[in-house]
């Protein structure tokens, strides 16, 4: 890399701390997650403000949003309790390539998982335990599918490392519910899975920003290159790699990466 280890931790240290702050949120799709407070309707929301999240921020927060309308308020509560007639208040809900045939799926998804489990972590745990992020996320994908009805074309909102995905939202969902910290973003409501076992989201900012610091030299952007940066950033914080996520995109969206040379950081 062009800058020493020491140099870039420091920089990157004093990044996360400017960008790790509650006045990110408003206009970040964790906003969403954060107007509610029972465990339940944060991890539902969450899930699906990361599921919309591509395109503008503004405009996922609200599509999120409605979807919380169209759920009473009250998400958790919909998805145990619905009946046959309240889904037709989710008819013609639309997301970019996201509808209303991956709406229900997902309601139906979830209502049979929240009947036997208390928590959405248990999704990602294999029979066997948690061992590594890569197989959690193929097992999600594969129980998330495990139904005779799932549609074909729901599947692509739903990555997996199984077909080399960087599996940004999905690595953004586990980092808002892994991560724990005393700057109120993150809500660290889950601990069966460990902060350190997490992987960076990596999206264009955050790929941007890395491939400027040196911290993935892999040419295309796919799973490798998220593991490739996480273990890059490990060098940094073995405990807690990925709140350098606030600092890599943060300096992508303020433009910080373009205003000096990456060697002159300090």
């Amino acid at each position: 890399m062009l800058i020493l280890q020491k140099d870039l931790k420091y920089f990157l240290d004093r990044k996360v701390d400017f960008y790790n702050t509650t006045a990110f949120i408003d206009s970040d799709p964790v906003f969403v997650p954060h107007q509610f407070t029972l465990k339940q309707d944060i991890e539902i929301m969450g899930f699906f403000a990361a599921t919309f999240a591509w395109g503008q921020r503004k405009t996922i927060i609200q599509k999120s949003m409605e979807l919380a309308q169209r759920f009473d308020g009250t998400p958790y509560e919909f998805i145990l309790h619905h009946s046959e007639s309240d889904l037709k208040q989710l008819s013609g809900f639309k997301h970019r390539t996201f509808n209303d045939t991956d709406l229900l799926y997902f309601v139906d998804f979830l209502h049979r998982h929240y009947k036997e489990n208390e928590s959405l972590e248990d999704a990602f745990i294999p029979e066997t335990g948690f061992t590594d992020m890569e197989s959690s996320l193929i097992h999600f994908g594969q129980y998330f599918f495990n139904h005779p009805h799932a549609p074909g074309r729901t599947r692509k909102h739903v990555a997996s490392p199984a077909k080399t995905s960087t599996c940004k939202r999905l690595n953004m969902f586990l980092r808002w519910m892994v991560r724990c910290d005393d700057k109120g973003v993150d809500f660290g409501l889950w601990k069966k899975i460990r902060p350190e076992d997490l992987i960076c989201p990596i999206d264009l900012h955050v790929d941007r920003t890395a491939r400027w610091l040196g911290l993935v030299t892999r040419k295309q952007t796919d799973w490798k290159t998220a593991v490739e940066l996480t273990q890059n950033l490990r060098l940094l914080d073995a405990a807690d790699p990925v709140k350098y996520d606030f600092a890599l995109f943060g300096l992508s969206i303020e433009k910080e990466i373009y205003a000096s040379p990456p060697n002159s950081i300090r």
